[in-house]
């Protein structure tokens, strides 16, 4: 689904990714693991589009997509959950929704009522504006945007930052549902417990550079590349 290979992406004449390569197959769940201000959200915006890769190659379903504007990597079928939610704080819940509303006529899709059966808080609040929604209500509806869009592929970037960890449960078990459902998710964390209950692999990033790369049970017994790359 998606094969990012050799990326350089700066911004200005700041050199962020310095030869990223990766590969995420259908129904995968792979996991990108890093402190802050590693490159993680910078690779996130390579691949949508936001912050285009200088050099490399970045395809997408079997087309490149390196230098496509975001809007048309999202009508090629990718979602995004970005960090920090970024709902529209003036729309309520079902407004937001609706703008991002494409595809839902097809059999399974995902629609109204699936999105709330899979978030059950949104329909109770889908007449309130976002901007009063708790910030784990904020997060479900940034992952419901994405998802009502009906991607082949859903980035998310952060999905559990500043969550208490009842509401991380809640994205968690979401996640879960997802891929039963066989999407493919690339999902960039700090969080390791988090990401390895779903997690099929996991790389690990530091100064631009994946510098460790391992299944989740190896990495949770690998106490050293721990410590030196995610400070456990």
């Amino acid at each position: 689904m998606l094969k990012i290979e050799d990326i350089h992406t700066y911004y200005g004449d700041s050199y962020v990714l310095q030869g990223v390569s990766l590969e995420v197959k259908k129904g995968m769940v792979l996991a990108m693991l890093g402190r802050n201000g590693v490159g993680k959200t910078t690779l996130i915006r390579s691949i949508i589009g936001f912050t285009p890769a200088r050099s490399g190659r970045i395809m997408f379903n079997g087309q490149e997509i390196t230098h496509l504007d975001a809007d048309r990597i999202v009508r090629m079928g990718m979602g995004l959950v970005p960090q920090g939610r970024r709902v529209f704080p003036s729309l309520t819940v079902r407004e937001n929704l609706a703008i991002a509303e494409r595809g839902a006529d097809a059999p399974g899709a995902w629609d109204f009522a699936k999105i709330y059966k899979l978030f059950p808080r949104l329909e109770e609040r889908r007449d309130q504006r976002a901007n009063t929604l708790s910030g784990g209500e904020q997060q479900m509806l940034a992952i419901a945007r994405a998802l009502i869009s009906n991607p082949l592929f859903l980035l998310m970037d952060e999905p559990t930052e500043g969550l208490a960890p009842v509401l991380v449960r809640e994205v968690g078990d979401a996640i879960v549902k997802l891929k039963q459902e066989g999407l493919s998710i690339f999902l960039v964390e700090q969080n390791l417990s988090f990401a390895r209950r779903f997690a099929d692999y996991i790389h690990l990033m530091s100064k631009g550079k994946i510098v460790y790369s391992a299944t989740p049970a190896e990495l949770w017994e690998d106490q050293e590349a721990k410590h030196r790359w995610l400070g456990v």
